[in-house]
């Protein structure tokens, strides 16, 4: 046998399947929807592409000019004649390329996507060097395998140990390391899985074993699918949607020495004391006041511009966040301040695992940082609001939160 013959049974095993990795058409669709706003026919830099499933919907739906990227040339040939097919020969480009040496110049794309590529060069990496090929406004799509418990078994640390697996919160603090903001954690469903898992095992099961190499291609096949059936609540992918943080304001949890600026910034953006008094009261609650998510936006000058605080609260039985109140200094008003300030502490909610958060609020603003209805989730006030002012947040993408009843910190009088 020589050197290439499991790389070459690998490939002959994996040639012409619909996937190369779990996901779907409808995760596709998710994750781009929170990529945007796009600009018409955007430029999208597709990393990993395999036969480029992800790509063709991109250009047929986004109207999407795809530069599609791959190192296996068979890949990008699949590509290329499945394009061709759909009339998308013209909007979609292939270049056999390595993800860590990309030939193109700085700002060249409004969309990286990376769905289950990243890791071949690891997610901290795609991170640091994929950024500059944004234009400013872009945003990052990566989809990463990771752990979904905090205790995984032997089993499935032994069979993953080579991609050293990380939990969603400890990717989230590096995310927001790296400099960027998240704004949307999908959790991709057992579907996906089986969108990729049932065609290999299909094709696993038809395969000519006597062919050299392809008994231990159908071998490894079929035990990565018996470890998923085994452990696949220990581990998933989970979509990520980024963009880089905001450079003109510095956020950063509030200190002491913050305590006069926040209350002057909170009394002035309301008006009345009523929200300045409900944030001194929060901090007198062990129980409801959080260390570490109180967050400032700075401007330039390092005044606090802005303002952002998750407190504890329930919804039901379990443990959930409370995003309240929201202020910016008048002058700071409409200048995203208050934008970053809020993606700022709901990142950092994220990197301590936190899963759920509930505001009141404006609904055209709020679904912007990914909230929906919290009644979609059977999460309800204890007093009237209208329906689509009152919004939870999956921080974890880990699906459905438990429904119940939102209880406040005394603080808040409800």
């Amino acid at each position: 046998m020589s050197d290439s013959t499991p790389h070459d049974a690998f490939f002959a095993l994996h040639r012409g399947l619909p996937r190369q990795g779990p996901g779907s058409d409808a995760t596709t669709r998710r994750l781009l929807a929170a990529a945007g706003p796009l600009p018409a026919r955007p430029r999208v830099l597709d990393l990993g592409c395999g036969p480029g499933r992800s790509a063709l919907l991109l250009a047929a739906e986004e109207g999407a000019r795809v530069t599609a990227v791959d190192l296996h040339q068979p890949f990008l040939d699949e590509l290329r004649r499945a394009a061709d097919a759909r009339g998308l020969g013209d909007a979609v480009r292939t270049v056999r390329a390595d993800m860590a040496e990309l030939p193109f110049p700085d700002g060249s794309f409004d969309l990286v996507w990376a769905e289950g590529s990243a890791y071949l060069i690891g997610l901290d990496t795609a991170l640091a060097s994929w950024r500059r090929l944004l234009a400013p406004g872009g945003s990052l799509v990566v989809t990463e395998c990771e752990w979904t418990t905090g205790a995984p078994s032997d089993a499935a640390r032994e069979f993953w140990e080579p991609a050293a697996l990380r939990t969603t919160a400890r990717n989230c603090a590096a995310v927001s390391a790296a400099g960027w903001t998240v704004r949307l954690v999908h959790r991709l469903p057992e579907g996906d899985w089986e969108e990729y898992y049932g065609p290999l095992a299909a094709r696993a099961d038809a395969a000519d074993t006597a062919l050299p190499g392809m008994a231990e291609a159908v071998a490894a096949a079929r035990a990565e699918i018996a470890v998923r059936q085994a452990h696949g609540a220990e581990y998933g992918y989970t979509g990520y949607v980024c963009a880089p943080a905001d450079p003109r304001w510095r956020t950063r949890p509030e200190t002491e020495a913050d305590t006069d600026a926040v209350r002057e910034v909170v009394t002035a953006a309301f008006p009345t004391p009523d929200e300045a008094l409900l944030v001194d009261a929060l901090r007198r609650d062990p129980a409801a006041w959080l260390p570490g998510l109180s967050y400032v936006a700075e401007a330039a000058d390092g005044t606090v511009a802005a303002h952002a605080l998750l407190t504890r609260c329930q919804v039901g039985d379990a443990p959930a966040l409370a995003l309240a109140p929201v202020a910016t200094a008048p002058r700071f008003q409409r200048t995203g301040a208050g934008r970053a300030v809020v993606r700022a502490v709901l990142d950092a909610a994220r990197a301590r695992g936190e899963a759920l958060v509930v505001v009141l609020g404006h609904p055209e603003y709020y679904p912007e940082f990914s909230f929906e209805r919290a009644s979609a989730y059977g999460i309800k006030p204890t007093f009237d609001v209208p329906d689509d002012a009152m919004m939870a947040l999956v921080l974890d993408g880990s699906g459905a939160p438990g429904a119940g009843t939102i209880r406040y910190p005394a603080a808040f009088g409800v």
